[in-house]
């Protein structure tokens, strides 16, 4: 919450009064871009999340980006909540070891995002976009873990949910850095929940 806080005063009044007008076309144009560029990217989430948020129809596309580094982070956080209550419940076998994993993949993604944020205030784009990309894996590899030892994954929605959180984020910082060396190609990750 303190991020939108910061993001609206980081914003000048003209860039806003510029993009009242335009605040769902710039939501929209930026979701088509970014699901153009990707066959994972889900352009659904990436509009419904992004207007779900008030600031984000008065701001530009860095705005967009800090909006979108925000959703990633509350959705991991919670994911994260998630995962330590399953853990409370499960006492041993296989889904334990497996939660455990997911556990430690999820505080080092949350302390990542953090630092992603700060990244992206910096205008350090390309540094922000290898952390969230390592993010993004680490829900992969939460979600490979269950399938590895033939178990459902109680996590498929809430990994899923980061990974478009992150990619949302990921796709916009690229639109920004179109100097940037780091040019992620989203398809490149073998998200397998296509389907959801």
């Amino acid at each position: 919450m303190f991020l939108f806080f910061f993001l609206f005063l980081l914003t000048p009044y003209d860039e806003i009064s510029a993009t009242r007008t335009s605040s769902f076309d710039l939501i929209n144009k930026t979701c088509k871009t970014c699901s153009d560029r990707s066959v994972v990217f889900n352009f659904t989430f990436c509009l419904s999340s992004l207007q779900e948020i008030p600031v984000s129809h008065m701001t530009n596309l860095q705005g967009l980006a800090i909006v979108a580094m925000e959703l990633a982070l509350q959705d991991a956080t919670r994911t994260l909540s998630v995962v330590k209550g399953l853990l409370r419940n499960e006492t041993s076998g296989r889904p334990l070891a497996c939660l455990r994993e997911c556990d430690m993949l999820y505080s080092d993604g949350v302390v990542t995002l953090v630092d992603s944020v700060g990244a992206l205030l910096e205008g350090r784009y390309g540094d922000a976009g290898v952390w969230v990309t390592a993010v993004m894996e680490g829900t992969e590899t939460c979600e490979e873990g269950f399938r590895d030892v033939d178990e459902v994954s109680p996590l498929t929605e809430r990994n899923y949910s980061v990974f478009q959180s992150c990619d949302v984020a990921l796709c916009i910082m690229n639109l920004l850095n179109s100097d940037a060396l780091l040019e992620s190609d989203s398809s490149s990750h073998n998200w397998y929940l296509l389907e959801l």
